[in-house]
């Protein structure tokens, strides 16, 4: 099975409207956003649906609908696919989304957590003191040496705080300096695009934020990981659940390594990502620096339809693994534990001894070599059981639960529709 990694949008990628697609398609979606209306005591979905531009886009409002997009996106893709991921990553706030969805935090606490670090993020930097501006077509080196001119006292810094891809650099700071750095740039040929954000983030500018935020930090519980997740600090994965206050709080003034996150995921062998939340900022970086990963958007409609055609045969693969030896273990057990009607004994002999047999030879087989039963294999031990239990003349009722039983609890249905009660044609 390809390793897939998911990925989770920042700010910036916020919309009116965005989500709405998921929020039609899932009762789930929905009530992942009445849980956020709850926790914030606001409702999120309308300030999303029908707020305006300006207001979303303030930090402690447009922090938590991102997230709450995301973890909706998240658990509309594990319901509906339900492949887990070797890696995920999200891009600075992002990287909330990303722990969340790993187990690490509850969607409750990350909440309160992004709001709060909006709310700090926004009263760090007086409105207006502060900007951030994409330089696309420059290589860092030349980047860094225009924010350290533009750098003239700690009244006055740029620096960079985003490397995004090879094609695109964030720098930020007090605005003065970064118009500065950023007019340089362009006269020396590169585009540049200040971005819609209210403060400045990942820049000496967010310090007294980052000690403030370290407060709210220390308070929360972090769990084990459910998979690896990449730290926006280091571009690497997390080693312990007790470094995750450590760099949360670093994000907040250290710049976004997205550049080597993308390489560790390609170096990993990631094959398929899925970027889960708003918009495909995420999505596009991939395609410019990570070509040997295939990379889908999740939000909209026939984004969450391309993905699951995408991952269709992962899927079946997914559900032949988890199977494991359980199939085939399972038809002996149905077997022996049935009622037998039939006193026939040459057709017992004939239609349940010698499957049976069959079926134990196979178990053998493969408790011997230590492998899981191919697809093949657990579609013989179904069609011998079939003849097992219409030899012990079993009522049809009682074989449509015992099959039914086998493929829930073996999480093999889509592998075997036709054993399941459902369709009930056997093969």
């Amino acid at each position: 099975m390809r390793k897939l990694a998911l990925l989770f949008p920042g700010q910036g990628s916020q919309y009116i409207g965005m989500g709405k697609d998921l929020l039609g398609r899932s009762a789930t979606a929905r009530a992942v956003f009445a849980e956020a209306n709850d926790v914030l005591g606001f409702d999120l979905q309308a300030l999303i649906a029908n707020g305006s531009s300006e207001e979303l886009t303030r930090t402690e409002n447009a922090q938590p609908a991102l997230l709450t997009v995301s973890v909706a996106a998240f658990r509309v893709y594990m319901e509906e696919i339900g492949v887990e991921p070797a890696y995920s990553a999200g891009h600075s706030l992002g990287e909330f989304s990303a722990l969340t969805c790993a187990g690490v935090m509850t969607f409750q606490e990350t909440l309160r957590l992004v709001r709060r670090r909006g709310q700090l993020m926004q009263e760090a930097a007086s409105e207006g003191i502060g900007a951030m501006c994409a330089i696309m077509g420059s290589d860092s080196s030349r980047v860094e040496e225009a924010c350290q001119r533009a750098s003239i006292s700690e009244h006055q810094e740029v620096v960079i705080s985003n490397y995004n891809s090879s094609g695109q650099l964030v720098i930020s700071g007090h605005r003065i300096a970064v118009e500065e750095a950023a007019s340089e740039l362009e006269s020396l040929g590169a585009r540049i695009a200040f971005l819609k954000v209210s403060a400045p983030f990942h820049s000496p500018l967010m310090k007294g934020a980052a000690i403030r935020f370290k407060e709210e930090l220390a308070s929360c519980t972090y769990r084990p990981f459910q998979w690896s997740v990449l730290s926006n600090v280091t571009g690497k994965p997390y080693e312990s659940p007790d470094q995750v206050a450590f760099y949360l709080t670093e994000q907040l003034t250290a710049p976004v390594r997205w550049d080597m996150a993308m390489k560790l995921l390609s170096e990993q062998g990631v094959r398929i990502a899925a970027e889960l939340g708003a918009k495909q900022v995420l999505t596009q970086f991939m395609r410019t620096d990570a070509k040997s990963i295939a990379c889908y958007p999740y939000e909209k409609a026939a984004e969450l339809d391309l993905l699951q055609k995408e991952l269709e045969a992962d899927k079946l693969e997914l559900a032949r693994q988890k199977a494991s030896n359980n199939v085939v273990t399972r038809c002996l057990a149905a077997a022996v534990c049935t009622r037998n009607r039939n006193w026939d004994l040459e057709a017992y002999d004939q239609g349940f001894v010698l499957p049976y047999r069959q079926v134990q030879r196979l178990q053998e087989q493969l408790d011997e070599n230590g492998e899981p039963p191919t697809q093949a294999q657990m579609h013989e031990a179904l069609k011998l059981l079939k003849q097992m239990l219409d030899t012990k003349k079993v009522p049809e009722q009682e074989q449509q639960e015992r099959f039914g039983d086998i493929l829930k609890k073996t999480g093999t249905t889509a592998l075997f529709p036709e054993f399941s009660p459902d369709s009930w044609v056997i093969a």
